[in-house]
């Protein structure tokens, strides 16, 4: 619960700081244009003249509208705003030589603390983009056969890969596990040859070995994969993680270029991890750095334990090195698993003797290519970085950690809208770099924050400072000896002198000077904080609120009462001044006459109702009288007088011929009406009665006409009903009579047989 009532406070806090001095979208007051303009959307008043007499320096700090508002001229309102410069944007190229695929590569950035800044990546996937494939096979015993196969494949892989890139280079290592006990023999004769049979040949083991650094000659690649041997380990798991990691680190003895960079990585077992060293005795964590010997071989692998998977995606993503995993059906589920955590890696099924091998990375590296992955790296921890993705499949995602495109084919361009906020003010530039997975192309982003004032008016023993201070940002720095808002007063040490300028700070019946909210200098409060007024006795957050804003945010809060905005009114300012929603279309009057203009919306007299209360309630029953003593009086030239009473000002209209009225008293039909352009009510009648009036035009026969149309409803079927019964049942009567007809002779005639038998015996 108690992050609950933690969370409460700071609610309420925000709520609080949201309504503050002049605001309108939020702006907690700063005592110096430096810090006021480190706060999200506050600016600083540097006009000479701005503050009244007393107030406090914090009074120069305010949303820019709010100064604007109160007099500050635009030259004078400091609000640094954000800066985007871009410094190097080359165009799109591809084809042989420089090829460009992201833009732009260098922007600087000027950001306000907490006010986001966005700028657009753009990504467009070239075509004979050169690659560099390194191929890394487990040299465990039970890969003797896929061995013999990979010594054919160099030339079939490049031969591949030149569909795609006129530029390819393939280089070759190999990796059986740690020369150590569990993880091999370390009998002698076993450290010399630790295969099982002795007819094969067969070298000792090792962790990892560069066998062919990145070559684009293909006859060379077979030749140096020939003249290797097969190797051999105890147990199953391999030290697969311990050469991916030098594979990657190892750029110079690998060889790799600014190009797209290919690990392939062949097996037909597990791996060991982080922690598995401890069985060896090494306890060591993995230091991600080359330890090759003359020989190619990693020589620390007894020093230094297998790395972990977090260590290993990060070396693989900071070297632009992406994956390929060939591994056997059996360990497919785990492969999949590592791949997972790890950036721009793709797993494939291998055959048992690796003769789908080019295939599979055709096929991967297709899947590789199609997926652009835009992340940054080196931010500032203060620097917060989100992206929104727009693909060219239609795909849109936002506010995502990183860009993720999927499905993008040559020449197509993907677009990624990149967004920075400072939550705190940067010491220095920084630069970090964003870039996609797998690629050497970056964009460098160089960014600071606006956290100084430039005001640009500084004056040593400025006039405006009474000749007494230095001016800077609107404010007088008194000398030594004077102080006041202009440096006017000098400092007195005389006791007297001071009771009488205190006096002035106090108001009637307070014994706390400027109400204890400020402090008294030359005989005038200088008030603290957001508090104002002579006595600093005016608290700006004590007006009333509407959707939690202060003067509801349209209006500013002058010592507890609300001084709105001229299109505002109310005592929040929560009601709009206009009229235009109280007046129908064609109206002349507000609320038709019939109601009250309030917040732009009618409220309606008792008895109207309706948007513009343009509708009675009970017109029949409110009229009836008036209608009944008019119609009773119509003859006497003083029948409005003597109805006054009845009607007031209503004044009924007598129609001769007969016409649809849904209204009815004893005597007589009527009507009442608006005219909806000035409100007027209009009532007609008619003399005739009720005995004269088609029911399905009076008002009050309906109930008895839905009576009797329901009662003869009933009567009719009931009757229907009835008459079909008795017709049913006296075509049946007759049919079963038509049958006992038909079957009486045959009864008869069988009794007479039976009766005339001798089966009847006395």
């Amino acid at each position: 619960m108690k992050w609950v009532w933690l969370a409460t406070a700071l609610l309420l806090h925000c709520t609080e700081v949201r309504g503050t001095v002049g605001s309108r979208g939020g702006c907690q007051v700063q005592s110096s244009c430096v810090e006021c303009v480190r706060m999200p959307g506050c600016a600083w008043c540097k006009q000479k003249d701005f503050l009244q007499s007393g107030e406090a320096a914090a009074q120069r700090c305010d949303t820019p509208e709010g100064l604007r508002r109160r007099n500050c001229s635009l030259e004078n309102v400091m609000d640094p705003r954000p800066v985007r410069e871009t410094v190097r944007d080359d165009e799109h190229r591809s084809g042989p030589g420089a090829v460009v695929q992201l833009r732009p590569q260098n922007l600087h950035l000027k950001l306000r603390v907490g006010v986001p800044q966005t700028f657009e990546v753009k990504f467009k996937r070239s075509e004979g983009y050169p690659i560099d494939l390194y191929y890394l096979m487990d040299f465990s015993y039970s890969m003797r056969d896929d061995l013999a196969k990979v010594k054919t494949l160099g030339r079939k892989i490049l031969a591949a890969l030149r569909n795609v890139t006129s530029t390819v280079r393939i280089g070759f290592g190999a990796f059986v596990d740690k020369p150590a006990m569990p993880f091999i023999s370390t009998v002698e004769s076993k450290l010399k040859h630790p295969c099982r049979d002795k007819k094969i040949p067969c070298q000792p083991s090792f962790s990892f070995k560069n066998v062919l650094p990145l070559t684009n000659d293909a006859d060379e690649f077979e030749r140096s994969v020939s003249q290797e041997k097969i190797s051999s380990n105890l147990d199953n798991p391999e030290s697969g993680l311990d050469a991916i990691m030098q594979a990657t680190v190892c750029q110079k003895e690998i060889g790799w270029g600014k190009v797209t960079r290919i690990l392939v990585y062949t097996s037909d077992d597990i791996f060991h991890t982080a922690g598995d060293g401890k069985l060896a005795g090494i306890y060591h964590p993995n230091d991600g750095q080359c330890h090759l010997n003359s020989e190619g071989i990693y020589d620390k692998s007894q020093l230094y334990d297998y790395p972990s998977v977090a260590h290993l995606s990060q070396v693989l993503s900071a070297n632009n090195v992406q994956l390929i995993f060939a591994v056997t059906n059996a360990h497919l589920s785990r492969y999949k698993a590592l791949s997972e955590a790890l950036p721009l890696s793709v797993v494939g099924e291998l055959k048992g003797d690796s003769s789908n091998v080019v295939q599979l990375i055709s096929y991967a590296y297709g899947n590789l290519s199609s997926i652009i992955l835009l992340e940054h790296l080196g931010a500032p921890p203060s620097l917060q970085v989100s992206y929104n993705s727009h693909c060219s499949d239609g795909v849109q995602t936002s506010g995502r950690r990183r860009g993720e495109c999927s499905n993008v084919g040559i020449n197509h361009q993907v677009n990624f809208t990149v967004t920075l906020t400072a939550s705190v003010c940067l010491q220095r530039k920084e630069t970090f770099v964003i870039k996609p997975q797998g690629s050497d192309e970056e964009l460098h982003v160089t960014v600071e924050t606006l956290c100084d004032c430039d005001c640009r008016d500084e004056e040593e023993r400025s006039p405006y400072c009474s000749g007494n201070g230095t001016l800077s940002c609107g404010l007088c720095s008194c000398e030594r000896g004077y102080e006041g808002q202009r440096c006017e007063c000098p400092q007195e040490e005389y006791d007297d002198l001071v009771l009488t300028l205190d006096t002035s700070c106090r108001q009637a019946n307070d014994t706390e000077l400027c109400s204890g909210h400020g402090t008294c200098v030359c005989g005038q409060c200088v008030c603290q904080g957001h508090y104002t007024g002579d006595y600093c006795h005016c608290d700006p957050t004590s007006c009333s609120r509407y959707d939690n804003l202060i003067c509801g945010g349209h209006g500013w809060c002058n010592c507890g009462v609300c001084d709105c905005d001229p299109e505002f009114t109310g005592v929040a300012c929560q009601c709009s001044a206009l009229t235009d929603q109280c007046l129908a279309e064609d109206g002349m009057v507000l609320c038709s006459g019939h109601g009250q203009c309030q917040c732009n919306q009618c409220h309606c007299d008792a008895g109207f109702y309706g948007e513009h209360c343009a509708k009675l309630t009970e017109p029949c029953q409110q009229y009836q009288a008036c209608v009944e003593c008019f119609s009773a009086n119509e003859l006497q030239e003083d029948g409005p007088e003597v109805c006054q009473d009845d009607c007031g000002s209503i004044r009924p209209t007598l129609i001769e011929e007969a016409q649809e009225m849904f209204c009815q008293t004893k005597h007589c039909l009527f009507q009442v009406e608006m005219d909806t352009r000035t409100g007027s009510i209009l009532v007609s009648y008619t003399n005739q009665t009720t005995m004269n009036c088609p029911p399905w035009k009076c008002h009050r026969d309906m109930t008895l006409m839905v009576f009797l149309f329901t009662v003869s409803a009933v009567l009719l079927g009931g009757g229907t009903l009835v008459i079909i019964h008795r017709v049913n049942l006296k075509t049946s009567n007759k049919v079963m009579e038509e049958e006992n007809k038909a079957q009486t002779p045959f009864w008869n005639s069988a009794m007479t047989k039976v009766s005339g038998s001798d089966l009847f015996l006395d």
